[in-house]
């Protein structure tokens, strides 16, 4: 009660120290206008990112909702086994349709329009960790939460994809603004709650691994709850049911078959280890490269905020969600994309700090009623973090790996004109977008990679990396020459000969990266095109 009483007597020597012109009503006033700063930022941000990053952004959400919308698309192997929810790629059936019906479905319009779907969720992210980090610090750590969710590189590269990570990552900001115990005010209203149980329920909905921040919450929650028993009984349990029956029932009409989805992911990433087929890295990973490169120059701000604000609630849960995913031997920088806003509001609060000392709750020295609009430190602390991210979220979204989204870019035109008849990618298996980008029920072929549990086995991908010769050799014999071929300049090296003696020649070139991808330099993407046809 005493800290209690504490915290409000600085609260109101903070208020009593603005002048009235900080009073007067800011931009940031109206949660409406911080949308549409949200959205139009985001909006523009889905335009400027033209890069390939993770196959699940192309082949695990608009690849299969072009074969629900068109009729045709592929299915990978993840949709034969029954661990992969519906949920997500039907949000984007809509938007095919529509584009479809006004006649808009351009190679242009294909590609950008999904990315343009997710800014929207995205902006919705971007103004719950607004909010959330208004009701938890106050608004003056709210705007500087904002900047840092905004001008962070990894957020901009990654939040407009359309990954499942993306709108599990809005979601997850979403619930913990309603979830009482991850509030400051402390208040146990059951409406927000509740709100906060449907929104957590259908993030692990899109992605049962999400379960592994609802643990940590729902934990805290229950300890904090003085009736447990009407908890557990009367709100977890019929909403956790709810959206899980409703789910399982969207599965069914979709699969044709009844299938728990979430047990089925859980038991192979979890139990089985399924992952671990496309690579493992050491335990520490995520604490010593995955999340200081997602964070980057925020890093410093972050811990500085953690320490400052003393909210342990935040922190345990960053700790939480990167030492469970820790024991997983496959790692990627996208799973823990949902916490990485929370490292941002601490960050946010760093720097309400570096621009008021005064702030409520920071035990620093107070600040002058005389102060500069921004001091000396916070022009520098705003300077390094913008040359740091900028050049960084640009060079990412616009120049690295941009060669797979290029090159579909090229052959959707092509087919536009007739000009393509089938096309066979000599690639790591889904290292290009497939049918949500060429947008035509052409034959194409790409290398398989599907897991098996066979010791040694090794899949068509890894059999042309080892042996690219006799792999395209062999398959000359077996079936019918595609009118186009694609592959990367490393294979190419190696295959050029024996192309030419097919009578294939390089009809396009696209740049893809200045360094390593994987396991060698992919620094461009090939197009072969045979002479016959």
């Amino acid at each position: 009660m005493r800290r209690r009483h504490k915290n409000d007597e600085d609260k109101q020597k903070y208020e009593s120290r603005k002048s009235e012109s900080e009073r007067s009503p800011s931009f940031f006033s109206s949660e409406k206008r911080v949308f549409v700063l949200c959205l139009v930022f985001r909006m523009l941000n889905s335009l400027l990112v033209q890069t390939y990053f993770n196959p699940d952004e192309h082949w695990q959400g608009p690849e299969v909702a072009h074969r629900i919308a068109f009729g045709y698309g592929h299915l990978t192997w993840e949709w034969k086994t029954g661990i992969r929810s519906y949920l997500h790629p039907l949000l984007f059936v809509p938007l095919y349709k529509l584009l479809a019906f006004l006649h808009l479905d351009t190679p242009f319009v294909m590609m950008k329009a999904p990315r343009l779907l997710q800014s929207v969720f995205a902006a919705v992210g971007d103004l719950y960790c607004y909010k959330l980090s208004a009701v938890v610090f106050g608004d003056s750590v709210a705007k500087w939460a904002l900047f840092s969710q905004l001008a962070n590189w990894f957020m901009f590269y990654c939040s407009v994809r359309t990954l499942s990570n993306s709108l599990e990552t809005v979601l997850t900001l979403v619930s913990l603004y309603f979830w009482p115990c991850m509030r400051s005010s402390g208040t146990t209203s059951t409406a927000s709650r509740k709100w906060g149980l449907v929104f957590a329920a259908l993030a692990c909905a899109i992605r049962p691994t999400s379960a592994i921040i609802w643990l940590y919450v729902g934990l805290l929650e229950f300890v904090k709850a003085g009736d447990k028993l009407k908890l557990l009984f009367l709100e977890v349990a019929p909403i956790g049911i709810l959206v899980l029956g409703l789910t399982c029932l969207l599965d069914r009409i979709m699969y044709g078959t009844w299938i728990l989805v979430p047990l089925n992911f859980l038991k192979f990433n979890f139990l089985s280890s399924g992952g671990d087929y496309y690579g493992t890295h050491k335990w520490h990973w995520y604490f010593t490269q995955g999340f200081p490169v997602m964070i980057f120059s925020y890093l410093p701000f972050c811990i500085a905020g953690i320490i400052y604000s003393k909210q342990w609630r935040y922190a345990c849960l960053l700790a939480w969600v990167l030492g469970l995913y820790s024991v997983l031997g496959h790692k990627e920088f996208r799973f823990v994309l949902p916490v990485l806003p929370i490292a941002l509001i601490f960050s946010g609060y760093c720097l309400a700090v570096i621009e008021d000392p005064g702030l409520p709750g920071y035990k620093g020295k107070e600040s002058s009623k005389k102060r500069a609009r921004c001091s000396p430190k916070m022009i520098l602390a705003l300077i390094f973090l913008l040359a740091t991210n900028i050049p960084m979220a640009l060079y990412m979204s616009l120049v690295h790996q941009r060669g797979p989204e290029d090159v579909m870019n090229h052959l959707a035109r092509e087919a536009c004109h007739g000009k393509v008849k089938n096309i066979l990618f000599l690639t790591p298996c889904h290292a290009t977008p497939y049918y949500s980008l060429l947008h035509h029920d052409l034959p194409m072929r790409f290398l398989d990679c599907t897991p098996s549990v066979e010791k040694g086995f090794l899949d068509e991908s890894d059999r042309f990396l080892m042996e690219p010769v006799p792999f395209l050799s062999e398959f000359a014999q077996n079936m019918s020459l595609p009118s186009h071929i694609v592959l990367f300049d490393w294979e190419e090296q190696k295959l050029k000969n024996l192309l030419n003696s097919y009578d294939y020649r390089e009809e396009r070139r696209f740049f893809n990266a200045h360094f390593k991808v994987d396991r060698e330099l992919q620094a461009s993407i090939v197009v072969y095109v045979h002479t016959g046809q």
